[in-house]
């Protein structure tokens, strides 16, 4: 039986999502769980691993339990650790794939560049110098849309580069806020764009810096990856229902020749 979840974790103690031998994950606190509930082994897929130190408000992920009864909210929430918590979980409609079903994935960086609030210290970037977030809007949109973001990825031979950036906004409020979403992110895609928009904002870098570097068949050096704990991821998207087996399958043809 497959189950759909819905979770939230704070990202600061954790290596990231993907079980790792001898340190703490989220993938590594949650699949126990379900396996003592569920009474058996169970295969935990994620919508999108996060790396150490980063946030989510709203992950997805499916499970492959052999029972589901006992698998419930109340039950989870007494296994799991303070800073993990269920919010939904219930049968996966067919074809559901919480990987290869998504559509888009949307996250937010988070950067104070005057007083900080220490309660939101944990999700929060620190930024020593003044920012101008017009030039920083300016330069994010000039990297919308399908491109080859090599330059801003961590390298991998078996996966593409090319992706379609759907959103790149700032907004001030208390902080400066990068809403970022795309239909897929490669490693350490968002935190490097941020990066570059960072230093286009003190002024270190011209506005139209990030994006003469699309196109880049390699990771760019002089681009900085902007500090874990500033993202969160807010949003998985999907199609309906009756679309999901669907995209799944349009994905992972995709995945399969390199594109």
């Amino acid at each position: 039986m497959r189950l759909r979840l819905r979770l939230a974790y704070d990202g600061t103690d954790f290596s990231g999502w993907a079980e790792q031998p001898g340190r703490r994950t989220v993938a590594g606190v949650l699949r126990p769980a379900l396996e003592t509930l569920a009474r058996g082994p169970v295969r935990l897929v994620v919508a999108g691993r996060t790396d150490a130190g980063v946030h989510a408000a709203a992950q997805v992920a499916h499970a492959d339990v052999p029972q589901a009864e006992a698998v419930t909210l109340r039950s989870l929430d007494g296994l799991l650790p303070q800073d993990v918590r269920v919010h939904a979980v219930d049968l996966a409609p067919p074809g559901f794939d919480a990987r290869f079903s998504a559509t888009s994935r949307r996250y937010a960086y988070r950067v104070a560049d005057g007083l900080t609030d220490p309660l939101r210290r944990r999700d929060t970037l620190r930024w020593p110098r003044p920012l101008d977030e017009a030039a920083m809007a300016e330069a994010s949109d000039l990297l919308l849309g399908l491109r080859d973001f090599a330059a801003f990825c961590r390298r991998s031979e078996r996966r593409t580069t090319i992706r379609r950036l759907l959103r790149l906004t700032w907004t001030r409020t208390d902080v400066l806020t990068a809403t970022v979403e795309a239909d897929a992110f490669c490693h350490s895609m968002v935190r490097s764009l941020v990066g570059a928009l960072l230093a286009v904002g003190d002024g270190r870098r011209p506005v139209d810096w990030p994006a003469s570097m699309l196109g880049s068949s390699t990771r760019a050096d002089d681009v900085s990856v902007a500090a874990a704990h500033g993202l969160t991821l807010l949003e998985i998207r999907y199609p309906a229902d009756d679309r999901l087996a669907a995209r799944a399958e349009q994905t992972r043809a995709r995945r399969d020749a390199g594109g």
